[in-house]
């Protein structure tokens, strides 16, 4: 989100959706502020912008017009200096901290984008980016009145109507005006040949999409955008594969960037330090709880992969049966949370949906779809569930993500207490934009997710909390696995074999894994221990300041209404209101 940033002449109004009444005068003040953040987006990323819900931008689509770095560059440097005035006079304690969230973003993002512009050949994966635009206006969740423009949309994609050039050629201007600049980094071999793979399956998917509708007249301009899409991947395969890099690792500069960016506050080697002791306590964890398990099962066996071997091989979940699963799940966990007094539930059920085939292909892990964060007219965040196929024989495929005694801390993750209630309380408790949307970072919200993990494992079933437990190993695992090999310490092959052996993960999995340390999102696996590590030491502090007046539901609901804030800023909310509050 913040490598789209950018400014233009678009006034945009905008308010959180909430439950909590009308919103504190700061709030209204801050939202004023980001405004002219989200003007940036609306002008260079209306796609982006409108999936957050600022009206007016469905039939807009981003620009890879000429010079369209310098132009994002200027505007950006432009909002920056007016933020940075009104910084300087602001004297409302949370405004002031607001405004700072939206300097740090903006001074990344141009961070970003000079380092990028001057280590790498710009590459666009453009069946993706199309597949998203139309995607963001055809959902059960998005009123109806808004499907038609997906039409428009298509239609601008593909450079049918007036004043727009199809965005498969504005791509391959951009690409090729950098083909001779020395010293830049093309993308990665193995990035280029799975993006053209698996193309085809969002090119069908957008056919999908509008087939699934009642719209009219569409078919015409899809044809030509499918085949414009069809041959920008022939493009690809010719032009920008001899150019792509054989070895995955980023420039060290740019990789470090990316840390930053996913809200990791460490260096590479840090990283490792931290990660390596975590993973053998938690393996002594595992070590322990397996011959519990072993026994109550009556199994021969005292190896923590032999058992969780044996509970893949136990309770598979077939894909007919997997919604119907999770759903009973969620009950269970619920029932737990409200009688250990975890966290304040809401009244409504959580969502919960199996993916299309096109989502599963763009992420084939269980997550969380968010919905619109401003102007929100009731839409919730849901849990997605990939797609499960069938084997030749006709029966269903098996993951890691379906079997039974995995169901719970997955669904502890993605619904509730994890990233289903923080989303879901962002939109409710009337939180500012900046701290909606421009503090968000993968360290605060995956951290969130994984403390919600450990926070139920104590009244899970013993199966349950060994795969709670196998989890964050594998989250502990990517901290060091991640940054070792973008140090060129430890290569892809050694990598997938200490997460298929030692973690206990599936070849699928693992791959995965390994592909998005290497080349998919380098460094942002990371962010899942070290926001855990810094949630963690923020509770125990909050404890030892308390004491016997410790409340953990307490605790949880001032955390997750305070929206999406970096560790420091929370740790001052938490210190300075929630734990006065308490001893009062």
């Amino acid at each position: 989100m913040r490598k789209q940033l950018g400014i233009g002449l678009l006034a945009v109004t905008f308010m959180m959706g909430t439950a909590a009444g009308e919103e504190p005068g700061w709030v209204e003040k801050s939202n004023e502020h980001a405004q002219i953040v989200l003007e940036v987006m609306s002008k260079f990323s209306p796609e982006g912008a409108g999936s957050l819900g600022i009206d007016g931008l469905d039939e807009q689509v981003s620009d890879l017009g000429p010079r369209i770095y310098e132009r994002s560059l200027e505007a950006t440097h432009e909002v920056l200096a007016e933020l940075r005035k009104r910084e300087a006079a602001e004297t409302h304690p949370k405004v002031k901290q607001d405004l700072g969230i939206l300097v740090k973003a903006l001074e990344d993002n141009i961070h970003t984008s000079e380092l990028d512009r001057a280590n790498m050949l710009p590459y666009y994966n453009i069946s993706q980016t199309v597949f998203f635009g139309v995607r963001g206006l055809i959902d059960a969740q998005i009123p109806r009145e808004r499907y038609p423009a997906a039409i428009a949309r298509i239609e601008k994609y593909a450079g049918l109507a007036e004043g727009h050039e199809p965005i498969t050629e504005q791509a391959k201007a951009r690409t090729m005006e950098r083909f001779d600049v020395d010293g830049l980094v093309g993308p990665y071999k193995g990035e280029i040949e799975q993006d053209v793979e698996r193309a085809e399956s969002f090119i069908t998917g957008i056919e999908g999409l509008l087939a699934g509708t009642d719209l009219e007249g569409w078919e015409e301009s899809y044809a030509t955008l499918a085949g414009q899409l069809r041959d920008y991947n022939d493009w690809v395969l010719a032009e920008v594969l001899p150019r792509a890099r054989t070895d995955y690792r980023l420039p060290a500069a740019v990789y470090e960037d990316a840390l930053r960016n996913w809200g990791v506050d460490a260096s590479p080697d840090d990283l490792i330090e931290q990660a390596t002791t975590g993973y053998m306590d938690i393996r002594n964890e595992m070590e322990a709880l397996a011959p519990q398990i072993a026994a109550e099962k009556g199994w021969d066996t005292r190896d923590y992969r032999e058992v969780i071997a044996m509970l893949k091989e136990e309770g598979p979940i077939d894909g007919d049966k997997l919604l119907d699963h999770y759903h009973a799940v969620l009950r269970d966990i619920e029932e737990i949370i409200v009688r250990e007094k975890i966290i304040t539930l809401p009244e409504r059920e959580a969502g919960i949906r199996i993916a299309t085939e096109a989502e599963t292909a763009a992420q084939p892990a269980p997550h969380l779809e968010i919905p619109r964060m401003i102007g929100n007219t009731g839409e919730y965040p849901s849990f997605i569930i990939p797609l499960l196929g069938k084997n030749d024989d006709g029966s269903w495929v098996q993951t890691d993500d379906t079997y039974a005694a995995g169901s719970w801390t997955l669904t502890a993750h993605e619904a509730r207490p994890g990233h289903e209630m923080q989303f879901s309380s962002v939109l409710e408790s009337g939180v500012s934009i900046t701290r909606a949307l421009f503090a968000f970072n993968s360290a605060n919200v995956e951290g969130w997710g994984l403390y919600a993990e450990a926070v139920m494992r104590p009244y899970l079933p013993l199966e349950a909390q060994m795969i709670s437990l196998q989890y964050r190993l594998m989250r502990a695992a990517r901290m060091f696995l991640d940054p070792m090999l973008n140090l060129g310490l430890i290569t892809p092959e050694e990598a997938k074999d200490l997460i298929m052996n030692d973690v206990a993960i599936g070849e699928s999995w693992a791959q995965n894994e390994v592909e998005r340390y290497t080349y998919r999102m380098p460094g942002q696996a990371t962010a899942y221990y070290y926001g855990y590590n810094k949630m963690q030491a923020l509770r125990a502090q909050t404890e030892l300041k308390l004491r016997d007046a410790f409340d953990q539901q307490a605790f949880h609901d001032f955390v997750l209404a305070q929206g999406l804030l970096p560790p420091d800023i929370l740790k001052d909310a938490v210190m300075n209101e929630f734990v006065p509050s308490q001893l009062n």
